[in-house]
């Protein structure tokens, strides 16, 4: 009965302590190639739109979900991988996305990780989820300091929304 009661303490400190690890919250996710439904577009491939969101219009994936920059990368190249790529995961595409409604189809592109994977860029920004987003237009970690640089979801300028 006694190790019953200490892990009912344990789990909450554990669960806090996951959290603030975290930083804006944990849940999984995957940010693999993030296609459409079928009837979203004849197009193949990953997508980049704009969606509606509580900082406005903002860059999304095909699917809605919000897409952020990260200040400290330098140009095209990227400088979340490790924890931070956990935290904040790249949009991981096989091919250069498509634009979808009100993206820009000019800014979009793509660059090469230390990892050899190709991620998504917008308006030369390497482009993220952050891992605890979900839902299409859910933006739950926006202006934040993390992994030495902050995080802001894009407008369809490609500006960084602060």
């Amino acid at each position: 009965m006694q190790s019953r009661a200490l892990r009912l303490k344990v789990l909450p400190a554990a669960a806090i302590a996951a959290a603030v690890i975290a930083g804006c919250g944990s849940s999984s996710s995957s940010a693999k190639d993030d296609p459409p439904p079928a009837a979203a577009s004849t197009a193949k491939g990953p997508k980049l739109k704009i969606v509606d969101s509580d900082y406005g219009s903002i860059l999304a994936s095909g699917r809605g979900r919000a897409l952020y920059l990260f200040t400290a990368d330098k140009g095209k190249a990227s400088s979340c991988s490790g924890d931070c790529a956990t935290a904040w995961p790249p949009y991981i595409v096989k091919s250069k996305p498509v634009a979808g409604p009100g993206a820009k189809a000019g800014k979009i592109g793509t660059t090469r990780r230390s990892d050899g994977r190709l991620q998504a860029t917008y308006a030369g920004h390497p482009v993220y989820f952050y891992e605890g987003d979900n839902e299409p237009g859910e933006v739950l970690c926006q202006a934040v300091n993390e992994f030495g640089g902050y995080w802001y979801v894009i407008r369809s300028s490609g500006a960084a929304v602060h």
